[in-house]
């Protein structure tokens, strides 16, 4: 495969700041088009990796046992070594082990236990869009998308009212930031104060056991065995991560989609569009989880490109849910579209456990939109997060009209 020309080469895939500061999606268009599967450079702080561009190579790379997501699945921490999760949180765990415990933890996600959860996520939803018509100005990001994924996860896990904030404040830590200069350490104290309370957390519900997630793993048992504390630990911080971001990211994309696409607000509100087929099209549009990285258990060919043994290999879903072989105009926002199989919540084994309760959270929060509010108006310039595996916004600020 020929080398990628410089244009290309010059993105450093690895640097949160590409991806506010570049046209990104001309950038896909291109790769995908001339180099779909490329070898990133190493630079001077990072060892170079594969890059995965086009939907069907990646949705067949998700499935492919080659492929080992035990060294970490996201590029800040595979980059930098192992990741120390690795082979007990089930993101960073292969078969056979990931089956197991996969089938413990999906015990707490089924649509069966959790239709008392989605029913107070519309309550919860409905209240917050109500409290904040008429304002002249608020953050949309702030006010309503924080308050939603955050509460019904740790409603969950029972995570006392009084460490919801502080657990939020490291959540947004731990993968993006708000600031350019934002520091590694910033993110890696982040990550380690979450783990260390829920290790505080799985050994109080070890001990005294509740009705709630965190109990459930403390006291079962995964091929014969108790969880560890550190194990239930790093779980916990991934149900609370995926839970948090992906959602809170996709609501504040799709306020600011539908705000840039009157015609689609419009055609939401006049139940012109059915809701399940608005919110597929908010997660494709939004990709909020742009990359998930893998490394080599062996040697490979992908494309005609020769993978060896401990390459890193990136997949980009961020290009895969705006592939032109896939999704007709795929940077036109369509709410109606169908089919709309985006790769958001990953493919394969790996597909996300929470994506049940993703839907559910941005499907409550769009029927109250467009139960509730008649105009809505952006009211200064959103501020976007700088992260190389998260993509959106920090802030939105917005009036909404009452309808």
């Amino acid at each position: 495969m020929s080398q990628p020309a410089l244009r290309v080469r010059s993105l450093d895939l690895s640097d949160p700041a590409t991806f506010v500061e570049n046209d990104i999606h001309e950038f896909w268009r291109e790769v995908r088009a001339e180099y779909p599967v490329y070898w990133h450079e190493a630079t001077d702080r990072n060892p170079g990796f594969w890059v995965v561009s086009r939907y069907a190579d990646i949705q067949s790379l998700y499935q492919d046992p080659s492929l080992s997501s035990a060294r970490g699945n996201v590029l800040d921490v595979v980059l930098r070594g192992d990741d120390s999760a690795g082979g007990s949180m089930l993101a960073v765990t292969d078969a056979p082990h990931h089956r197991k415990l996969r089938s413990l933890m999906f015990r707490a996600f089924t649509p069966r236990v959790l239709g008392k959860v989605v029913e107070q996520v519309k309550e919860r939803t409905t209240e917050l869009v109500s409290t904040v018509i008429g304002r002249d100005a608020f953050d949309f990001a702030a006010d309503v998308a924080e308050q939603i994924p955050m509460n019904t996860i740790c409603d969950l896990l029972s995570i006392p009212f009084a460490d919801r904030a502080q657990l939020l404040k490291w959540n947004k830590m731990a993968l993006s930031s708000g600031e350019a200069d934002s520091t590694e350490l910033d993110a890696l104290s982040a990550r380690n104060e979450i783990v260390f309370y829920f290790m505080e957390l799985a050994q109080e519900r070890r001990d005294k056991p509740g009705d709630d997630v965190i109990s459930m793993l403390a006291t079962s048992t995964v091929e014969g065995r108790s969880l560890e504390v550190d194990e239930i630990a790093v779980n916990c911080y991934s149900l609370i991560l995926g839970g948090d971001e992906t959602s809170r990211i996709s609501a504040i994309c799709a306020v600011l989609a539908l705000i840039e696409n009157p015609e689609q607000w419009r055609a939401l509100q006049a139940g012109e569009v059915s809701l399940d087929s608005a919110v597929e099209e908010v997660i494709r549009w939004a990709t909020p989880g742009i990359h998930l990285a893998r490394t080599a258990a062996q040697d490979l060919e992908i494309r005609g490109s020769k993978v060896r043994r401990g390459d890193i290999v990136t997949l980009w879903n961020v290009s895969a849910n705006n592939d032109e072989a896939v999704f007709d105009e795929p940077r036109r926002f369509t709410l109606s579209r169908s089919p709309n199989k985006h790769l958001s919540f990953g493919h394969g084994p790996h597909y996300c456990l929470g994506a049940f309760l993703g839907r559910a959270e941005l499907r409550a929060l769009l029927d109250a939109l467009a139960a509730a509010v008649g105009r809505m108006e952006l009211r200064g310039t959103p501020s976007p997060i700088y992260s190389n595996f998260l993509t959106g916004y920090e802030t939105l600020p917005v009036h909404f009209a009452r309808r």
